[in-house]
């Protein structure tokens, strides 16, 4: 009997040797990385895909191998700071390749690192503008801060330095002030860090007690490290969140789409932790201020007090009669003591009396 057909390996072979002539050069191809494993053999697994309307409209196997892999990776780290990771824009330079047992997959051979930085920045400008149109950028400075904000919920990583540096900073400040701090543990990078953050916030909302600030606290990192900062449905967190949100993320030259939509954002997790010390201290002053005023008022109220005093008692002196009397004057009354101020008083035979500064005489009218 006659073959009418062809086995599986042929088949496959086939395949082989036409993408292999119709794809005999490497090229440029732009994706994104939707999972990246990193083997002990030294091997970098990656899965590629591309979305459209929300959904994938295409999906690859792509390999690193070894020998291009290390090399490859320090040069992406030297240049973002980073390793690649799911989620992430990439122009990669590949080479089309079939296996009849593994199928079709990309060798990748070089990576392209200003357009994955080019693509974190087009998302983070598209996300604000987004967040402008629905109305959110401002929707926390409209809030009304805490005077002296002293319940702090914090979101950070347990063991991360720059909470580390805040707690301490707060606590050993030089007034000693104390501030009730409560941690929300949560991822801080990667691909799962903006959903984590957002788990924190509602677990924020949901405490038995109100807080007077919430603080999202990130040391120092790499931009690719950072940009889950970026996020719109973190940033939705935080413009949704019913108190007052600070930020301490990364350093002072890194703004990022959570800064932007926050109450206040600061350079520091210890920048911060100064803010809420230097509110006290203000407060502090304020009322010593207060006290300082009161006294200069009373004392200045005491002072008139005084002198009104004083010149009363100089008008009495004055009008005592035995100062008058000191000047040479008499002093007539009648025999009952009460001051006879005309000669009609004292009819002839009227007995009276004659005061002077140094004793009384007894008369009688004539």
């Amino acid at each position: 009997m006659e073959r009418d057909y062809i086995d599986l390996l042929e088949l496959l072979a086939m395949v082989r040797e036409e993408l292999e002539a119709a794809f005999p050069e490497r090229f440029w191809v732009k994706a994104e990385i939707a999972s990246v494993q990193t083997k002990a053999n030294g091997h970098c697994y990656l899965e590629l895909v591309q979305h459209e309307n929300g959904g994938v409209v295409a999906k690859v196997k792509a390999n690193i191998w070894r020998s291009r892999f290390a090399p490859l990776r320090a040069y992406f780290r030297e240049a973002t700071g980073g390793d690649l990771a799911v989620g992430m824009e990439v122009l990669l330079r590949v080479q089309v390749t079939f296996s009849e047992a593994y199928g079709f997959s990309l060798n990748v051979e070089e990576i392209e690192p200003r357009y994955t930085l080019g693509a974190a920045e087009l998302q983070r400008r598209k996300t604000l503008e987004k967040l402008e149109a629905d109305g959110l950028l401002d929707r926390q400075k409209q809030l009304e801060p805490a005077l002296l904000p002293y319940r702090l919920a914090v979101i950070s990583a347990r063991d991360a330095a720059g909470f580390g540096d805040f707690r301490r900073h707060l606590a050993d400040n030089a007034y000693g002030f104390v501030f009730e701090t409560e941690l929300f543990e949560a991822t801080m990078q990667g691909a799962d860090a903006p959903a984590s953050i957002c788990d924190a916030f509602a677990r924020v909302e949901c405490a038995d007690r109100p807080f007077d600030a919430v603080l999202l606290l990130r040391g120092g990192g790499s931009p690719l490290d950072l940009a889950c900062f970026d996020d719109y449905g973190l940033a939705l967190a935080i413009a949704d969140c019913p108190v007052p949100v600070y930020t301490a993320i990364g350093h002072e030259r890194d703004t990022h789409v959570a800064d932007v939509v926050a109450y206040a954002r600061v350079k520091t997790p210890t920048a911060l932790a100064d803010l809420f010390i230097e509110a006290f201290a203000a407060e502090d002053e304020r009322i010593g201020s207060y006290g300082t005023r009161l006294r200069t008022a009373f004392l200045s109220r005491l002072s008139a007090m005084e002198s009104r005093l004083d010149a009363l008692g100089e008008r009495i002196r004055r009008a005592d009669p035995r100062n008058v009397l000191s000047r040479g004057y008499t002093l007539v009354t009648d025999a009952r003591g009460v001051v006879v101020k005309s000669a009609a008083a004292l009819p002839a035979g009227t007995p009276f009396k004659l005061m002077f500064a140094d004793g009384t005489v007894d008369a009688v009218a004539r």
